[in-house]
Order: structure tokens, then C-alpha cells, then sequence
């Protein structure tokens, strides 16, 4: 709980900061200071790791840079030193003039683009300390300083708190069709897409990078080699990011989930040229959560073969367009996708070039204050899908802010769907009775709808008796209390 209470203290001083107003902010200005903390640790680790080998470790962040100099110069009995701790103006001063500027130039320094060193100049490029005032930097650094990050489970709970941070910036600050994605809902995604290692996973609008975080912990797990670890930290997860805030928080949240250099660009997908993807470009696996609503210029729009002005729909035209044959996807879409009249043309070239075999339909309340309805779509590329199973997921509560969505919600849908069964909440549509419209809409042949066929008059009079029953139950209590009292 270390980890819960430390963010809690930080947000609370970040209320009273004149620079921070929003929950986006507070999670921005809480990371940059985490992930020097964590980079700081990460350092030691290394060191020690070395000195094991007999070996030298070279430090990325050298001198007066590294947080036990700047940030949290210590005495000899572990204790801050006060005198060389930096604190109001001189603190405020050293980051905005010093720290920020000589960590952006490792983006011009480093020896590959992949390295973490590139990285830590990309944050440092795009971001800027927004805290005014020294004396609250102070304090935050102190509370982010009792932080360690050495144990696997450290680092777990760090990771769990982060996202939940994540939860409320994605919630807070959502606009254009953003949200964020449950993370239940992207675990179940990822198990039924089942990435494997050798195969590369692909995010084209990957806001916080929880689909390849996720993605990332699914596959960790199967590692059996050095060779694996290897491929799996360089050659597996590639993710795109249009919007400056997210672009950096999907880079820390990765590596606070132990990707060492994501390979995550800063730009926007759909400006990309459908005609212009090659083999070499393409990925095995996409697993995405698209923004819809939003706006494109003309230009951006032509990039597409079917003209819409819906970003999602441009999504999918790209997600089709960037898998390889055999190539697996898992995509979270508004529901109005499956009759929508203007994605007519596009869910007739998904269902030609893709066998669309599973439709998970999700109920209200799982992107929490969102009135949205969405539904998965899972589809491998290749061949003509002939046959769609369906799944209406009815958790038997209603969801939301206080109630959210749960594993335990999924689990039947993912017994059900390795098999393709039929039942109450799941069955099956033949391709071949679509009209020319391709229309997906669900309907659920198997759940029977309780009709009440009692007239006005007759519902009206069952009210009536009900409450003629209530009163005369209340009188009967009012009696049994009286003859307690006078006993």
C-alpha cells in the first residue's frame, strides 16, 4: 500500500500547485519524477549486477544528473542531506534550465533509436515541468524518493497503481471517442488473440500502451530462452501515438512494465498511405482500441479506398491493410459499426478479406461514464469469414464507476469461445444471410424475451392491490409494537 499512499500525498500537493489544474497533469508531472526514480534504480541494479561479474557498468545518466545528486542527496546514514538538497527557486531553476534540456539532447547523442538512451531524450523533449513552485517539487521528491523499485513485487505494485493513475487521466481527460480500456477486458483480448513469441504485435493508436503492456506480461511469461527475452524486448512491440501526453505516458508505462526501449513513434497513423504499406511493414498481431468521432483534414481522409470521415472506420481500413496473411486482431469498435449504412462497403471488405469469427457484444458501463455501447471484434486475415459466433456478455449487474467490469465477468466467454457453443448468451450467424448490406447487428435467437401481456387496466389494478397488501402489513407491525411496548 506503500505505492497507493505515496501517489495519494503527491496528488494532494499537486492540488495546491498553481501549474497543475487537471488529472492529466497530475499523473504528467507525477511520471517524469517516478521515472527518474525508477531509471535511478534501474541503474543500481545494474551497477551491482556488474560488479557481480567483474565488470564496469556505464551509467546512462551521469554526475550531477542522476536523482541520489540532484534530487535526493543522501548523509552517510541514509538520511537526506539538507544542506546540498536543492529546494525552492534553485531547484526550479536547475530542472527547467539544466535537467530537461541535458536529458532531451540524449535523443541527439544516442546510438540507436531503439536504445533507452534515445528514449529518455524523447520523453524529456516533449515534456516540461508545469510544478512552480520549488518548495512543493521539494516535497513530491521526497515522498517519490522512499519509493525502491529492486523487487520483482515492487515493481508490480508500482505498475498496478500507475495504471489506475492511467484510469483516471483516461476518464478525466477523454475527448474525440478516447477512452481507456478496461484492463480485464484487454487481458481477455489478448488471451483469446494468444500472441506468441516470434511474432510481432502492433498498436497503431496506442494512447497509454495498454494493449502492448498487457501483451507484453501475457508473453513474458513463455519465455524459455535468452533468444526469447532478447526478441521479445527488440523485435515484438511497435506502437503508434498521434497525441503528445499519452505518446509519453505509453513510453514510461511500458518501461515500468520492463520493455527497455519501446519501440513507440510520435505521429499520426492514418496519415499514412494505404498504398504505401509493404510486406516488411506489416505485423502478425493488432490489438487496438481506435478512436472514434475525432476529425481528419481532407488530405488525410484520401489516404483511404473507402471515403468516410469516422476515424475508426480509417482504423480499420488500416488495421486490414497492416496484418500479415494468418495475421490475428483484436479490436475494440463503437457497436454502430456492425449497421451503420456508411461502413456498409467496410464490413463487406472485412468479411471478403478476413474470417471475422467471433463478435464479443459488451454491455453499457464499461468505459466508465461513457453512455457508449462497443462490441470486439476478433478476425484473422486470409480467408473469407462463412461463419460469426457471437457473445452478448451479461455480467447480471449493471456496470459503472462504483461496479466495474471484472475477469470473472469474461470468464465465459472464454470457455465458450474455444469452442464456438451455443447458449443462452452465445450463438452463431451464417455469412451467407447477410443482405447487401452486410448488417452485423446483434440479435440473440437464444434469449427468451419475458413478454407482459396484462393490459393497462389490469397492471394499474395488480399496483393497486399491491399497495392496499403494504398498507394493511404496516398496520399489522404498528399493532405487534404497541403490544411490545405495554408488555
Amino acid at each position: 500500500m506503500q505505492y497507493e499512499a505515496t501517489f495519494n500525498a503527491i496528488d494532494n500537493i499537486l492540488r495546491n500547485e498553481a501549474g497543475c489544474s487537471t488529472e492529466l497533469d497530475y499523473i504528467e508531472q507525477t511520471s517524469w519524477l517516478l521515472f527518474l526514480k525508477y531509471l535511478d534504480d534501474l541503474e543500481k541494479e545494474r551497477e551491482d549486477e556488474a560488479a557481480l561479474s567483474g565488470k564496469v557498468y556505464n551509467p546512462i545518466i551521469k554526475g550531477y544528473m542522476r536523482w541520489n545528486q540532484w534530487a535526493a542527496p543522501k548523509l552517510a546514514d541514509g538520511s537526506l542531506d539538507m544542506v546540498n538538497a536543492m529546494t525552492g527557486p534553485d531547484l526550479i531553476k536547475y530542472v527547467n534550465e539544466t535537467l530537461f534540456v541535458k536529458l532531451a539532447e540524449f535523443k541527439d547523442n544516442a546510438s540507436s533509436a531503439k536504445s533507452l538512451e534515445y528514449k529518455i531524450g524523447e520523453i524529456f523533449s516533449e515534456l516540461r515541468n508545469k510544478i512552480t513552485s520549488g518548495y512543493n517539487l521539494r516535497e513530491i521528491i521526497n515522498h517519490i524518493d522512499q519509493l525502491h523499485f529492486q523487487s520483482a513485487e515492487d515493481k508490480h505494485e508500482m505498475t498496478v497503481l500507475y495504471e489506475s493513475k492511467i484510469a483516471k487521466m483516461g476518464n478525466a481527460g477523454r475527448n474525440g471517442g478516447e477512452y481507456y480500456t478496461p484492463r480485464p477486458l484487454i487481458r481477455t483480448i489478448v488471451k483469446v488473440v494468444d500472441p506468441k513469441i516470434g511474432e510481432t504485435v502492433y498498436d497503431p493508436a496506442c494512447g497509454s500502451a495498454g494493449f502492448l503492456c498487457e501483451a507484453f506480461t501475457y508473453m513474458e511469461k513463455r519465455i524459455k530462452s535468452t533468444q526469447d527475452a532478447k526478441t521479445l524486448q527488440e523485435d515484438t512491440f511497435f506502437g503508434k501515438e498521434k497525441k503528445p501526453l499519452p505518446y509519453i505516458i505509453a513510453t514510461m508505462n511500458l518501461i515500468f512494465h520492463g520493455l527497455q526501449a519501446p519501440n513507440i513513434i510520435r505521429g499520426n497513423t492514418l496519415a499514412e498511405n494505404l498504398s504505401q504499406i509493404q510486406e516488411k511493414d506489416r505485423k502478425n498481431v493488432i490489438l487496438a482500441n481506435p478512436p472514434f468521432g475525432g476529425s481528419e483534414r481532407g488530405e488525410v481522409k484520401q489516404n483511404f479506398d473507402i471515403m468516410t470521415s469516422e476515424t475508426a472506420y480509417m482504423f480499420m481500413q488500416h488495421f486490414i491493410k497492416m496484418l500479415k496473411a494468418g495475421g490475428r486482431a483484436g479490436i475494440v469498435i463503437k457497436n454502430t459499426f456492425l449497421s451503420n449504412g456508411d461502413a456498409a462497403a467496410l464490413r463487406k471488405l472485412l468479411l471478403e478479406q478476413c474470417n471475422l469469427h467471433t463478435i464479443l457484444d459488451l454491455p453499457s458501463g464499461v468505459f466508465q461514464g461513457a453512455g457508449v455501447k462497443t462490441v470486439v471484434l476478433f478476425f484473422d486475415k486470409g480467408t473469407p469469414t462463412e461463419k460469426i459466433w457471437y457473445y452478448q456478455l451479461n455480467p447480471g449487474r449493471n456496470l459503472g464507476k462504483t461496479n466495474a467490469l471484472n475477469e470473472d465477468d469474461l470468464a465465459d466467454f472464454l470457455k465458450l469461445q474455444k469452442t464456438k457453443e451455443d447458449s443462452e448468451n452465445s450463438w452463431s450467424l451464417d455469412v451467407s444471410t447477410l443482405g447487401d448490406d452486410c448488417d452485423l447487428s446483434v440479435k440473440n435467437p437464444n434469449k427468451v424475451e419475458v413478454v407482459d401481456e396484462r393490459t393497462p387496466k389490469e397492471i394499474f389494478g395488480n399496483l393497486s392491490q399491491l399497495n392496499n397488501d403494504a398498507q394493511q402489513i404496516l398496520k399489522q407491525l404498528e399493532e405487534l409494537i404497541k403490544e411490545g411496548e405495554n408488555v
